[in-house]
């Protein structure tokens, strides 16, 4: 191992993990006790060799270190850490691409996934407002490419609630809404994913403190992440993921069932498709 490195273009992260898991089961360590002096639990272990988890640069030294694989993963964990991503997003938006079913509350906005370039376009502008075309273009390429993941027919899973205040935040142009919202209800006919609305009529309600995406996965435990602006934060503890999931099963409840959200959905396009002609 000591000779080979990681080609960068083919998934670093999951072939780094794939390595990790080798050169542990040959060193004879189970994933809690190469854990243990990282002070980390047998379930990270499992994180980073499923590639869910991203291996910082500290953690790839001492791994070098307790499994003597003579700084294979110290020189190749610089690769598995690159993104195209924001740093605060940059682990989530990589556990999503692995995991086989998502579930997200989206208080403010439709979700990346779900985004058309239009809508994502206008969001991008509204955040950095001073950035040059080149950068937006970049950040709407990205977010596309993101919801490549739902060309799939069947995987992953994804359960979205959307806030009554994601369908009536429209901009200037309220075609831009209309066909964003038009798109989500072309995938909810296509039985690719599910969506209910969270009305204003439910008032208070689980969600309040902000967006919430749960994330599960064939061969490592689930995963819960929260954000705000220019923030978020990725976590596995499975009490901390076991209350998120509380409070995405109580906005399910709170909300509307699917075939009333996605009457809705389509009844606010058809009122903003209205306005445009107007």
């Amino acid at each position: 191992m000591a000779g080979k490195n990681l080609d960068p273009s083919s998934s670093p992260r999951a072939l780094l993990g794939a390595e990790l898991r080798v050169a542990r089961e040959r060193a004879g360590f189970s994933q809690a006790e190469l854990g243990e002096p990282l002070f980390v639990s047998g379930s990270f272990i499992g994180q980073l060799e499923a590639g869910t988890r991203r291996m910082h640069i500290e953690f790839a030294r001492q791994i070098d270190d307790i499994l003597g694989t003579d700084g294979f993963f110290s020189r190749n964990c610089g690769a598995a850490a690159k993104s195209k991503y924001p740093d605060h997003f940059a682990a989530a938006a990589e556990a999503e691409a692995l995991a086989k079913a998502i579930r997200e509350y989206a208080p403010q906005l439709i979700p990346g996934l779900l985004q058309t370039e239009a809508y994502a376009r206008e969001v991008f502008r509204a955040y950095q407002p001073t950035a040059t075309e080149e950068t937006i273009d970049e950040l709407v390429t990205n977010r596309l490419a993101r919801a490549a993941l739902l060309s799939d027919p069947t995987t992953p899973l994804f359960w979205c609630v959307l806030d009554e205040a994601v369908l009536r935040r429209a901009g200037e142009n309220t075609a831009i809404l209309a066909e964003a919202l038009r798109h989500i209800a072309s995938l909810v006919r296509s039985r690719r994913i599910i969506v209910q609305v969270l009305p204003f009529s439910a008032g208070f309600h689980a969600g309040l403190d902000g967006a919430l995406k749960l994330m599960s996965f064939d061969d490592a435990p689930p995963l819960a992440y929260v954000d705000g602006i220019g923030m978020g934060q990725l976590f596995d503890d499975p009490a901390t993921v076991a209350r998120h999931t509380l409070t995405y099963d109580l906005l399910t409840a709170s909300a509307l069932s699917p075939r009333k959200s996605l009457a809705l959905v389509e009844s606010v396009a058809e009122d903003y498709e209205h306005d445009q002609h107007a």
